[in-house]
Formats: structure tokens, C-alpha cells, sequence
């Protein structure tokens, strides 16, 4: 009886196989990864784009080097819609018997939000929401979280120290006469300046404008962007990096920056350095 000569079987090079086949296998994996990322963050959050980077040191809680909790340059910011979230204002985080007393978002109390100055298309800012100004129905004022009800104007004191005329002062608006409805704003490194020009008698600053020139109003709920949530620090300094507007980053962000991509492109390395290891082992036993 003779023996059968082995069957050899080949495999033919397919499309896989070139190395174009690759990258383009590859690129398609890497945009659907980010279409699918960038899809679940805006169903999370309900706004699009869902995260926002910052370019300037207004937030900074120290200027220096910077401070994870706070909101630096180069941070990338989760973008909350109001549809899903209420805005917690200064003042209402902090009276005691508030329903909402105590609360606090990125280093201090009340919420961050996002907001186009009076409406318009520029750059939008990031700030924290003071208070809350509502027209009564009788023609006087109300403030959401405290006493002040169907004033004809606004006098309040803030939980923020602030130095100047040679000592420390609390903030403090008085006998502001509200041009509209809406929320007044600062900058927790704006060294007490009040975004509103119309509230800023005490600040150290003239406040904002806009780019006509025109003084930034207490902001609308339809000039809000969005309730600042989440941040993921250093990595929208590449942005920055790449449209110029880098100077404000830190060299701590930049460094942890570096480190944080050194990571992630040594990462494929140190898993497959463990399987080989673990797999070694596996063999020794």
C-alpha cells in the first residue's frame, strides 16, 4: 500500500494583506472609534460639539501651575445641554437651607456655564453663574435661592473674598438696577470682576464686551451653551498648539501632556512585553 503524498494547502494574498489593505482597515476602525465615541458623549450630554477646550486663565485656581478640579488652559470640558441639567448659581449654593446648599462644581460653589456674549457668535465664555436675576410679575426683581423678592434693585454680598483699598472685602453688587432677566457671571481668576459692566462697581475690571463693543448683559437662557460637567485635563492643549493660541498653557500641562502620550503610544509595547511574559510563564509550568 503506497503513501499518500501530503496535501499542502496555500492561502492566497488577499486585500488584507497589502500593506494599503491595512491602512485602510486601520482608518476605518479609528473613524468609526471616534464617530462612536463622539455619538455617545452628545446622547450623554445633549449638545454637539459635547466638549469644549479652554484658552484662557480666567478659571484657574493657581495660576502657576495649574490645579486638576479647576478649569485650566488646555482642558477639554464636558458640555452638559440645560435640557439635562439646572444651573446652580453662587448664591444659592451657598444659603444655608437652600435645596441646593453646598454644592459645588470645579473647585468652588455654583455651577460653570457656558455662554455666547449677548447672544453673539464669537467664542463663547466659560464663567461661573453668581445669581440669578427674574422679572416678577408685580415689575420688581426676584433672586432665585434668596430674600431678594419683587426688588426694585439688587443689593447682595457674595461668598468671595476679594483685596483691594488696601484690605479684604467681600464681593458685593449694590443698588444694580437689572437691564434684563438672566444670570451674572465672573471668572474665578478675574481677581473679582463681574462680567456685567452695568454690576461691576466694585470690581477691579470694566467687565466684558462684546466684538461690537457693546457691554455683555446678564445672560439669557438662550445665550447659555451649556452647564460646564466633566473635564479631562492637558489634552486640548494640542489644539491650541496647532491654531496658535497655546500661550496661556502651562508648563505643568505641557508636561503631563508629554507624558500622558508617551503612555499611550509605549502602551502597545508594555501589553504585549506582559503577554509574552505571562506566556512564558504559562510555558514554564
Amino acid at each position: 500500500m503506497s503513501e499518500e503524498a501530503p496535501i499542502l494547502l496555500t492561502r492566497t494574498a488577499g486585500p488584507r494583506d497589502t500593506g494599503a489593505g491595512w491602512l485602510v482597515r486601520e482608518a476605518i476602525l479609528a473613524g468609526g472609534l471616534v464617530v462612536l465615541i463622539l455619538s455617545s458623549m452628545w446622547l450623554a450630554t445633549g449638545t454637539f460639539p459635547p466638549m469644549v477646550v479652554v484658552e484662557s486663565k480666567s478659571m484657574m485656581h493657581d495660576e502657576e501651575d495649574g490645579s486638576i478640579g479647576a478649569i485650566d488652559p488646555g482642558d477639554l470640558v464636558l458640555v452638559m445641554s440645560m435640557e439635562r441639567t439646572d444651573i446652580v448659581t453662587l448664591v444659592e449654593a451657598t444659603q444655608e437651607g437652600n435645596e441646593n446648599y453646598g454644592h459645588e462644581s470645579h473647585g468652588m460653589h455654583g455651577d460653570v456655564i457656558i455662554y455666547k456674549k449677548n447672544g453673539g457668535s464669537e467664542t463663547p465664555v466659560i464663567h461661573r453663574a453668581l445669581l440669578e436675576v427674574r422679572l416678577n410679575e408685580s415689575g420688581g426683581w426676584d433672586v432665585p435661592g434668596t430674600t431678594l423678592v419683587n426688588v426694585e434693585s439688587v443689593t447682595w454680598t457674595f461668598d468671595i473674598e476679594c483685596s483691594y483699598h488696601g484690605g479684604t472685602y467681600n464681593l458685593q453688587v449694590e443698588q444694580w438696577v437689572p437691564p434684563n432677566e438672566g444670570y451674572l457671571t465672573a471668572g474665578d481668576n478675574n481677581d473679582c470682576m463681574i462680567d456685567q459692566p452695568s454690576a461691576n462697581q466694585q470690581g477691579r475690571g470694566a467687565g466684558l464686551f462684546d466684538s461690537s463693543g457693546n457691554p455683555v448683559l446678564p445672560i439669557e437662557d438662550e445665550w447659555v451653551v451649556g452647564v460646564a460637567s466633566s473635564e479631562i485635563p492637558w489634552i486640548g492643549a494640542i489644539k491650541l498648539l496647532t491654531s496658535g493660541n497655546h500661550g496661556s498653557v502651562t508648563s505643568n500641562s505641557w508636561s503631563f501632556l508629554s507624558l500622558t502620550i508617551l503612555l499611550i503610544l509605549a502602551s502597545p509595547l508594555i501589553i504585549d512585553y506582559s503577554s509574552s511574559l505571562l506566556f512564558s510563564s504559562e510555558e514554564e509550568e
